[in-house]
């Protein structure tokens, strides 16, 4: 009788380890349920827009209140330069990046508005990328910006240097915001 029930038992052990392998397997469908793999997947759908809104990029203007008339891409986000860059090539990389995303383009980038087609470019990053230039100034978003019209990132000193609005000569405009609040809005 007792080597009845260790038979048993030792029959059940079997087939939860079998089972319980079995729900392990390496089915791509059941990982994707996985906390981390929604975010990871979450994650990447994000980048993988920021890639494409980068398809040939428009710069144009807007009105910022005292801060002028400044830079903004096609959705009316501002865009700001690195003072840490000192020519057409970006010093602004990885976690940089990721706070101050670069306007990238993978066709020819456009202008409107007051924005100048003469001082629009671009330049390779050391991944590879376009990135969008004015006035041989690497162009920026910075990501506590919101919504369209903040300026949030006006007159912060990060990464190394600080960081600027661009008004439609290519020039950065130095006032308003650099307390670290941001200008106005526009």
């Amino acid at each position: 009788m007792r080597r009845i029930r260790l038979a048993v038992v030792g029959a059940a052990a079997i087939v939860m380890t079998t089972t319980a392998s079995g729900c392990s397997g390496s089915d791509s469908d059941s990982s994707a349920s996985t906390p981390s793999a929604k975010a990871s997947a979450k994650a990447s759908s994000k980048a993988s827009n920021v890639a494409q809104s980068g398809d040939k990029a428009t710069v144009k203007t807007a009105s910022a209140g005292d801060l002028g008339t400044i830079l903004v891409d096609e959705k009316g986000r501002t865009l700001y330069l690195f003072e840490k860059d000192t020519s057409t090539k970006s010093t602004c990389d990885g976690a940089c990046a990721k706070a101050w995303p670069p306007l990238l383009t993978s066709g020819t980038p456009k202008t409107d508005g007051k924005a100048q087609s003469e001082m629009i470019g671009t330049s390779k990053r050391s991944d590879g990328k376009t990135q969008v230039t004015y006035n041989g100034h690497p162009l920026y978003r910075f990501e506590g910006d919101s919504k369209a019209g903040d300026t949030n990132g006006q007159g912060l000193d990060q990464f190394g240097a600080k960081w600027f609005v661009l008004d439609a000569d290519g020039k950065e405009v130095e006032k308003g915001g650099t307390d670290g609040t941001g200008g106005p809005g526009y």
